[in-house]
């Protein structure tokens, strides 16, 4: 036998051993063995017909349940059994509340402690009333948006659709009574963050772990949100390698448009907005990983979200909106679609994680689209120097005039005046020489942004860069954000 999240051996008792009751009844039963030493091993319990009578007394006076004490005996050793029956109720010791979570015990807190109640009520996060919020204080455009999409899905009655807003946010189940339900405000208020803190998504671009060169946080209305946020990756934080087949140009992104936007709509509407958390999105050079606050349901892990289940929703009223809409499904099958749409696409099988208190999913780009973003900044050489020379391909000029990449834009931000290679590197903390040379410095010089100061003698140990008119230009045109 082993100690299991229905299990667990003490040599002796102690009072304190009342939370690990607590915690059982919380947590779906469990048994509680004394006279047993770590390993299982009966050591006996000396004072064990005393506790099989005092035992039962003392968890009902205490924790308000029944249990069921049996006595046994191995090898001339006696020793009792403690039967914990779960119960719907919270079952609290002097005020605090205790789980079983796997071998281990937690008291509950925060919030968890918060859905824990919830939960044994019946209840969802999204589902409670919030006194304050009345339906005229939701915004007309969020609920026009949401008109339009089950219009065009076809989930909803038409009639309900051109009732009052108030009509339709009831047929909605967003009510309870006189209240708006939280699911409401985060739906449909244009400012919602104002009665759930970290109702809003952040989103970055980072040179590494520990260095973000810009960001971006999307706010308002969850529609509102799920729209700007797969539009502010497409449109400034994904870079599309270009390919040409004859004169016909192909884009490419490194994440597909539907897993994108998949994953987007799972991490809004089954996040957890009881810990005050952004969702935060991470883009890279080689990865974009989106991170939410979530719970997964009791006893559950990674491995049932990739495999077939049944839908669960941590917020069914979100859900039901946005399966309304037509944005989402409800058969459980987010995860197996955005591997579905990498799959088609070709692009590498996603990364899934569950650190207890977030859902990580990570899109790693493909080596084919890494392969073709180099060469599309790579400029042509020299034959001797491996300089670039003042001709480069139209491909390349198309390539790096349409988009400055995040790489040329940290460089361009850090030249001021006249500035070695080796100081601009050192600013930048960039220690690989050929990598800067070609992802930072051959596609600045390339596009015309920056220029040589000895531009005769490209190898001169006193080369120096420095902006050019064009490099100015679109400095101005883009302010560094605070």
């Amino acid at each position: 036998m082993k100690e299991s999240q229905q299990l667990e051996w003490k040599e002796t008792w102690r009072d304190e051993f009342l939370r690990g009751i607590c915690g059982f009844a919380n947590a779906g039963g469990g048994i509680l063995h004394l006279g047993r030493n770590d390993q299982g091993v009966v050591v006996g319990l000396p004072d064990a017909a005393k506790l099989l009578e005092d035992l039962p007394n003392k968890v009902r006076d205490v924790l308000g349940i029944l249990v069921a004490v049996h006595a046994h005996q191995e090898n001339g050793r006696p020793w009792l059994e403690i039967v914990v029956d779960a119960y719907p109720n919270p079952i609290s010791y002097r005020g605090h509340y205790f789980q079983r979570s796997g071998s281990t015990l937690q008291e509950l807190k925060g919030a968890a402690l918060d859905r824990f109640l919830l939960r044994r009520q019946g209840r969802t996060w999204d589902g409670v009333p919030m006194p304050g919020v009345k339906v005229s204080h939701l915004s007309s455009a969020a609920l026009r948006q949401f008109r339009d999409l089950a219009r065009h899905s076809g989930r909803l009655d038409p009639a309900d659709l051109r009732s009052s807003k108030a009509a339709l946010i009831e047929k909605l189940q967003l009510t309870e009574g006189a209240y708006l339900k939280r699911a409401a405000v985060l739906l449909f208020h244009e400012d919602s963050e104002k009665f759930v803190t970290g109702a809003f998504v952040k989103v970055g671009y980072f040179r590494s772990e520990s260095d973000l060169a810009y960001h971006d946080m999307i706010q308002g209305d969850l529609f509102t949100q799920v729209a700007k946020t797969i539009d502010l990756i497409r449109t400034k934080y994904l870079k599309a390698a270009i390919t040409y087949q004859g004169i016909q140009r192909i884009e490419r992104y490194p994440v597909p448009d539907p897993a994108l936007r998949e994953a987007v709509l799972n991490a809004l509407v089954h996040r957890d907005y009881a810990t005050g958390a952004p969702v935060q999105i991470r883009v890279y050079e080689n990865r974009l990983s989106i991170w939410n606050p979530c719970v997964l349901p009791d006893g559950w892990t990674v491995k049932n979200l990739l495999a077939p289940h049944a839908s669960t929703p941590f917020n069914p009223a979100i859900a039901n909106v946005f399966f309304r809409s037509g944005e989402i499904e409800t058969w459980g099958r987010g995860i197996q679609r955005i591997f579905a749409a990498c799959k088609a696409a070709g692009s590498p099988r996603p990364l899934l994680a569950f650190d207890g208190t977030g859902l990580t999913l990570e899109f790693r780009y493909s080596p084919e689209y890494l392969k073709a973003m180099v060469a599309a900044v790579t400029p042509t050489t020299g034959p001797v120097t491996g300089e670039v020379t003042p001709q480069v391909t139209a491909q390349v000029t198309a390539q790096v005039t349409a988009q400055v990449t995040a790489q040329v834009e940290t460089l361009l931000r850090a030249i001021t005046g006249e500035i070695s290679r080796e100081e601009i590197q050192r600013h930048l903390q960039l220690l690989h020489r050929e990598s800067f040379r070609l992802l930072y410095l051959h596609p600045a010089l390339a596009a015309g942004l920056i220029e040589r100061t000895l531009p005769d003698k490209p190898n001169s140990r006193l080369q120096k860069y420095r902006l050019t008119p064009k490099g100015r230009a679109w400095l101005a045109q883009h302010p560094s954000q605070p």
